[in-house]
């Protein structure tokens, strides 16, 4: 095997933990997704409005907002090892509490706590990048995020089958609460079998925890400016399950929920000021320094990029089986088929990264998908079946290349924060899903596309500021001296 090339049929060190942590996040997305091909079943068993079916795939994905960025602080703080342990285990929860309920409201509150569970993509950004060098780390975390991603296209291929084994009305819940027992199980399986770093390699640490840290004041009031998104996809959130939306929050809990953000908002950025407030008194060395606009870059593209895969992956089911007159059997099979294409495209990103240069590749790629989602847009009864699902499997292309593409660069910003980068970047694709989805509850699913493809129009735009990754960047070992660390 040459340096620049992964022996993936190898099962020893790096690419051990290679495919020890992409199966962890296959489960987490197995997990997360498992209500999507059982829809239609779990709609009839709890008599389910349409209304209240769009405000579950929104609930699935609110709670991962916040999530990512707590998960990402504790996977820096604590190491990737124990974080994606607990976490498995602790997401097994809420998905039997999904499986066992008997209304609408408790549907919710399960489908809103499951949320957690994805954020385990986090953990394992910051694990590969513990195990690989800059040269082959688009590669790796191509592999780990397009082959963990699949989970959710196995799900859609696997789960509604189980539930016809099982038979009867209750065959959703068996096949759902059969993904929390995988969950489980394998949480052990994972602490048993991993460590943070290769033998005699140093994990670093942030300086404190609780807020990111960032080299100037300008780059502060930029990181001000990125968490509003964050809180304001809650408020929507909030608003759609308020009196306005679907009814099922009373109007004083929504007002109490809107300015317990603002507050929320307002201790983030004291924690932040008080992280961070050694800046406005004097700048860190220039070798310490990074630039969090390239944060804010690839939060806004991943937000097209991840935040239309999660809404298309909820709701692409039900778009065949409604356009086409499909059962939710075939229709989830065929849905599988944007999903499925995980397993090489995200790869593919993160290779061609490697190769040609991470900003050439995201231009590219975020030109496609916006091309992709128009021809979806397209898409109507007349069209011929097959035609449908291999424009959404060119369209998957793009999106997950892309996504690929964003994370090859995610580890090259700073190592010591990349928990916490990872997590920011990867909550804004679940503030690109609630937005989505929030979008898709009030439009065609015609429209629903396009607004996809202008949010990518939008995001080409601001690639534009991309710097590509150069040089190295420092970090400061336990004795005090500064380690070197290669990102080009």
């Amino acid at each position: 095997m040459s340096s620049d090339s992964l022996n993936l049929f190898s099962f020893k060190g790096k690419i051990r933990v290679l495919h020890l942590t992409w199966i962890a996040f296959f489960i987490t997305f197995f997990t997360w997704f498992n209500h999507a091909p059982l829809l239609m079943a779990i709609a009839d068993s709890l008599s389910l409005t349409s209304e209240q079916i769009k405000t579950l795939l929104i609930l699935n994905v609110a709670l991962t907002i916040p999530a990512r960025v707590i998960i990402g602080m504790l996977t820096d703080k604590y190491g990737p090892r124990l974080t994606y342990s607990l976490l498995l285990a602790l997401g097994s929860i809420p998905c039997f509490i999904f499986a066992l309920a008997d209304s609408f409201t408790a549907a919710a509150i399960g489908r809103f706590l499951l949320g957690f569970i994805g954020a385990g993509f986090v953990i394992g950004i910051r694990m590969v990048s513990e195990w690989f060098p800059a040269k082959q780390l688009g590669t790796a975390e191509g592999i780990y995020g397009g082959w963990g991603n699949f989970g959710s296209a196995a799900g859609a291929m696997t789960l509604p089958t189980i539930a016809l084994l099982f038979g009867g009305e209750d065959g959703w819940r068996y096949a759902i609460g059969i993904t929390g027992v995988i969950a489980l199980v394998y949480s052990v399986i994972y602490f048993r079998s991993v460590t943070d770093t290769p033998k005699g390699g140093t994990y670093f640490k942030p300086k404190k925890i609780g807020g990111m840290e960032v080299s100037s004041p300008s780059d502060f009031a930029l990181l001000l400016l990125m968490k509003v998104p964050m809180y304001a996809a809650l408020a929507l959130l909030t608003w759609k399950l308020s009196p306005a939306g679907v009814g099922m929050l009373a109007m004083p809990v929504a007002v109490v929920i809107y300015m317990a953000l603002v507050v929320l908002y307002v201790f983030d950025v004291k924690k932040c000021y008080d992280i961070n407030k050694a800046i406005f008194v004097k700048l860190p060395e220039p070798i310490h320094r990074y630039k969090f606009k390239q944060v804010a870059v690839l939060n806004i593209l991943y937000f097209a990029t991840f935040g239309s895969e999660l809404a298309v992956i909820s709701m692409l089911p039900l778009f065949f089986s409604e356009t086409f007159t499909l059962d939710p059997v075939k229709a989830g099979l065929l849905a599988s088929a944007y999903a499925f294409m995980n397993l090489m495209s995200r790869p593919a990103g993160g290779i061609i990264s490697d190769r040609f240069g991470r900003k050439s590749t995201l231009l590219i790629l975020t030109a496609g998908l916006a091309l992709g989602y128009l021809t979806m847009s397209m898409i109507d009864s007349e069209w011929p079946l097959y035609l449908a699902v291999a424009a959404a499997m060119a369209c998957s292309f793009f999106v997950q290349s892309g996504e690929g593409a964003v994370f090859a660069v995610v580890p090259l910003i700073k190592r010591r924060l990349t928990g916490q980068i990872a997590g920011m970047t990867g909550a804004y694709g679940n503030v690109g899903a609630v937005f989505y989805l929030t979008v898709l509850s009030m439009v065609s699913y015609q429209t629903f596309f396009l607004v996809i493809a202008g949010t990518a129009v939008l995001g080409f735009v601001t690639l534009l500021f991309l710097e590509e990754p150069e040089g190295q960047m420092a970090e400061v070992m336990p004795d005090g001296s500064v380690s070197l660390i290669d990102v080009a």
